[in-house]
Parts: C-alpha cells; sequence; structure tokens
C-alpha cells in the first residue's frame, strides 16, 4: 500500500506526472520527483501551486489524495476518486441506510475508543490516567451525556498544562496539532474513500458545510497519537511549524500501535478500521476495528 505523504511548502512550484513520477518543478527546472505508486497524499501548503491535469488524474487513479490547505495549515479541499473500491456503490447504499439506532451505537464505539486512548497518552507521559479510562464506562449509545467533552476538559491540561486551550486558530502547540491532524485526516480520508465509503454521509458530525463528517467521525480515536507526537516535541523545545517538526508530525502514520493481529503501522490501522465501518454498515460486523489501547510510543525521525 502506498504511504508517502508528500508536501508542498515552496511558492511558484508546478507539479506535473511524467512516466509514473510526479515532478516538483520552479521556473521550468525540475527539482524534485517521486513515483506515484508510492503517494498516499500531497499535502499543497504553499502558495502559486500548479497543477497538471494529467497529475491529478493520475493521482486520482490510484486513489491519493491532493489536499489543499489555507491559513494556519488547515484543510480547506480535497481531491477524491470517483470510483475507488469496487464495492462502492452497494457500501454507499448500506451507509445511507444505516438506521439512527446503528450510527448511535458506531458513535458510541468511536467515544469510548477516542477516551481509552486517550488514556493511554496520559499513562505514556506519566500521568495519572485511571480517571479518565474510568469515564468511558459511562459512555451510553450516541454518547447523550457528553462523555467525549468531560474526557476533553480533564485531558488537554494534563497532557499540556491548565493554561492551555485548544483552538484550532491559534498558533504554537496549537498549530502543531492542526498540522498532525491534517496529516491523519487525510489517512483517514483516502481509507474511506477506498473502502467504497462516501466521507460526507457521516454518523455523528452533521455540520452541512462539512463535505468529510465521516473521515471527521472515524479519525476521533486516531487524534491522541498526534497528541503524543506534539507533547515530545514540546518537551523537546519545539512548538512552532518547521520542516523538523512537520517531518515528525508526518511519520505519525507510520507509529507502531497494537492490534488484534500483532504490532503494525497506524497507517494501517486506519485502513482497517475503515474497511471494517464498511462491513459493519453491510450487516457483517458488529464493531469497528480501531488500535488496541497502549502508551505510544515515540518515533525518532531525523
Amino acid at each position: 500500500m502506498s504511504s508517502r505523504i508528500v508536501e508542498i511548502t515552496t511558492d511558484g512550484r508546478h507539479l506535473a506526472a511524467e512516466r509514473g513520477f510526479m515532478t516538483v518543478s520552479e521556473d521550468g527546472r525540475e527539482v524534485a520527483r517521486v513515483p506515484l505508486d508510492d503517494i498516499a497524499a500531497v499535502i499543497a501548503c504553499a502558495h502559486g501551486i500548479t497543477y497538471s491535469n494529467n497529475l491529478l488524474v493520475q493521482l486520482s487513479r490510484r486513489n491519493a489524495l491532493l489536499v489543499v490547505c489555507g491559513s494556519n495549515f488547515v484543510p480547506s479541499a480535497f481531491l477524491w476518486a470517483l470510483e475507488g473500491n469496487y464495492t462502492q456503490s452497494s457500501r454507499m447504499d448500506a451507509q445511507i441506510e444505516a438506521t439512527a439506532p446503528k450510527r448511535k451505537n458506531l458513535w458510541k464505539q468511536i467515544v469510548i475508543a477516542k477516551i481509552i486512548q486517550q488514556a493511554a497518552v496520559l499513562e505514556g507521559i506519566g500521568v495519572n490516567w485511571v480517571p479518565l479510562r474510568a469515564l468511558a464506562r459511562n459512555v451510553r449509545s450516541g454518547d447523550p451525556e457528553n462523555v467525549e467533552a468531560q474526557a476533553a476538559r480533564r485531558y488537554w491540561p494534563l497532557v499540556f498544562g491548565q493554561g492551555f486551550r485548544r483552538d484550532r486558530n491559534a498558533g504554537g502547540v496549537n498549530s502543531l496539532l492542526n498540522y498532525g491532524y491534517m496529516v491523519v485526516r487525510s489517512a483517514v480520508a483516502r481509507a474511506v474513500m477506498g473502502a467504497g465509503l462516501h466521507p460526507s454521509i457521516g454518523i455523528h458530525h452533521c455540520n452541512a458545510g462539512n463535505p468529510m463528517r465521516l473521515v471527521d467521525d472515524l479519525m476521533e480515536p486516531f487524534r491522541p497519537y498526534v497528541d503524543f507526537v506534539v507533547w515530545n516535541l514540546r518537551n523537546n523545545g519545539m512548538e512552532q511549524i518547521t520542516p523538523m517538526t512537520k517531518r515528525k508530525l508526518a511519520a505519525v502514520l507510520e507509529m507502531n500501535v497494537a492490534a488484534e493481529a500483532g504490532m503494525t503501522a497506524l497507517r494501517n490501522a486506519v485502513q482497517n478500521a475503515a474497511t471494517s465501518l464498511a462491513l459493519v454498515y453491510e450487516g457483517k460486523k458488529e464493531n469497528i476495528d480501531f488500535p488496541l489501547p497502549q502508551p505510544p510510543l515515540w518515533l525518532e525521525v531525523s
């Protein structure tokens, strides 16, 4: 499975496809090339980038995403393939026909998985994690008591200090979180589309202006892995977006996580979650396959 995330951060670059490669040029001079078959996503963060139509076609044929970012590394648009899976139509039908009780049960699974992984992060950084883990037992179908928010209010001060507030429009640690979540969001979007599901048909998220509602639902249990990377970056004196911090955040998809079949890369766990969700919609499974909760391991990236 392709896994490279290619980020374009320099203004004025031109991206094209040539003989199985994505080429990156500036002022008519090629500065880099990447095998198209290796690309999971292209993240466009700079201004003045141009693209050949052939490149966009070649990326879509490989079910690779183009992520167009606005300010503060927040995604503004995705390019995704119309046909990502041979069972796409039947799975989308099952997704659309999912009953309210089924959607509420799925959201319960997602919230529980997120909270117990947040607790695992607290354990990994040496903070009392038991009360947060206990909250997961209070989650009911649909999470009517909003235990997810209760857990967040306890979790963020324990990870980043009492004065921290999660604000996607802020800089510093928040911008690092934005970037890491963007990486995970692109991976989840690719997995969702590859599993034959429609990203805008959500489980819980219902913002009419959000075309990635299912992606934002399914990625929730994977956010704590980014939180752990950002915690390590801050503890090493790195609180701003730099080439180094971006490399470390992009590498979160290679972090080893525990699964029923053994250890696997986070990117594989994301794909497993999306595929299992499709099977749940089809009535072939009861539960989404999320990673088993364990303290994350710091992934060294030079």
